[in-house]
């Protein structure tokens, strides 16, 4: 039996970040992929592991570990000595964890808002209005969120906010990239920041935000080097990318491809 149970779902931008460390550190892990839309989550044995109702939770040994962040601190924590992604220096390690609280304070929660609009809106527009009132009243964390949200969508102007904290997530990974002495964030070696925003920069990709970031090649060519690390392909398997599992997502890049062309 595996040491390491990892609940996650496979498009869940936290669960693609411990995905990538545990892979990135060849750690063997029991994964089991939850279906959020069915409730999974919210299930009693569920929350018996992870309250807040949300994904990932890693056991180890038995042990409930929460929160992705707290998650990725806790591997190096363990296993410091394996594929390391923070530096040994204090006051480097005080640099990252301000750039990690910065990644989870504004980019993470900004790609939520076009990632429901343009694809989780259907499955909520097809619900009753008591049935949304339901399942909003059933999340321990994201009750204001959907609300805010409604049956109709997040108005323009949420959008509008949304977009402009996702480009200041850009533009700092874009100085972060200028300031290092190496191909990553930190230097010479992936660290949890590049993992931390990974997430945020491949969602964005994938929604049709790439644009975002055409003024700042540094960032482009940093998405193409996380692509191309082993640990990349493991994380993102088929059905991690939202256009893989929504069609009308994927029809939506061909369009926009199709007139870029």
């Amino acid at each position: 039996m595996a040491s390491f149970i990892l609940y996650n779902a496979p498009q869940s931008t936290c669960s693609q970040r411990v995905r990538y460390a545990l892979h990135a550190k060849a750690l063997a892990f029991e994964e089991r992929k939850l279906d959020l839309f069915s409730g999974d989550q919210l299930q009693p044995e569920y929350l018996a592991i992870n309250p807040n109702g949300v994904v990932p939770a890693l056991v180890h040994d038995g042990v409930p570990v929460i929160d992705s962040t707290v998650i990725l601190e806790y591997l190096e924590d363990v296993f410091p000595d394996v594929a390391p992604m923070r530096p040994g220096d204090p006051k480097d390690v005080a640099r990252l964890r301000a750039m990690m609280r910065f990644v989870d304070e504004v980019p993470t929660p900004a790609v939520r808002v076009p990632s429901y609009n343009l694809a989780f809106l259907p499955h909520f527009q097809s619900m009753s209005d008591d049935e949304f009132q339901a399942l909003c009243d059933s999340k321990p964390l994201r009750r204001e969120f959907l609300m805010r949200m409604g049956r109709t969508g997040f108005p323009e102007a949420d959008m509008d906010e949304a977009l402009g904290r996702l480009r200041r997530g850009v533009e700092r990974l874009g100085q972060w990239l200028d300031g290092s002495s190496g191909p990553w964030i930190m230097g010479d070696r992936i660290s949890l920041a590049d993992i931390a925003i990974m997430a945020v920069i491949v969602r964005m990709d994938d929604i049709n935000l790439g644009s975002s970031w055409d003024d700042i090649p540094a960032v482009a060519a940093w998405l193409d080097r996380i692509k191309g690390t082993e640990p990349f392909g493991k994380t993102y398997y088929h059905g991690s990318l939202l256009t893989e599992k929504y069609p009308h997502l994927a029809e939506l890049a061909r369009s926009k491809a199709e007139k870029v062309a």
